[in-house]
């Protein structure tokens, strides 16, 4: 939606195989967003020769610690008790593909300040079912924003996609292809 909105012609493809979940321990919570997204671009096939595979993930970091998506509605609640009342890194991680294996890996962080939420709000939250599929298990452009009291450095970076270091590494991409 987000590309869409920003004119950029796309065609969305779900990667053929599911995320790693043994991902190495060692790697920040930014190297990690970008391995997934390299793991989620390369696994595409190309459809044209001359075309761009984008890959992003988006995780959200709390001191040091990652959460991904949570499994299930249990995990849910307690990512977002976690979550309650912190100030905390979203973390996409970019992977930009070209021709001839060229390519650009980046990322971007976003801190986000969230209120204290009680036991009921949380329970309401995942009982909604906004959370699936989400890093941290809210989603800002839904109804998770009520929660939010501070957004600083790319919003559309917390909905998932960081349309501001799009457009820089898609205006490379179509630099190095002008050239050619």
């Amino acid at each position: 939606m987000l590309l869409q909105a920003a004119g950029v012609e796309h065609r969305p493809v779900d990667p053929p195989i599911e995320e790693p979940r043994d991902i190495d321990e060692r790697l920040t919570p930014s190297q990690h967003a970008e391995a997934l997204a390299y793991f989620k671009a390369s696994s595409v096939d190309r459809p044209d020769r001359d075309c761009a595979i984008l890959g992003a993930d988006t995780v959200v970091s709390l001191d040091g610690d990652i959460l991904g998506k949570a499994p299930g509605p249990s995990e849910a609640a307690q990512m977002l008790a976690r979550l309650s009342g912190t100030r905390h890194e979203v973390i996409t991680g970019l992977a930009l593909l070209g021709p001839d294996h060229w390519r650009m890996i980046a990322s971007a962080t976003t801190y986000v300040t969230m209120r204290t939420m009680t036991e009921d709000e949380i329970d309401q939250y995942v009982q909604s079912g906004e959370w699936r599929g989400k890093a941290g298990s809210y989603a800002i452009q839904e109804t998770g924003d009520r929660f939010v009291v501070d957004v600083e450095g790319s919003f559309s970076n917390v909905v998932g996609l960081p349309m501001e270091l799009v457009a820089r590494m898609l205006d490379l991409f179509n630099t190095r292809n002008d050239g050619v």
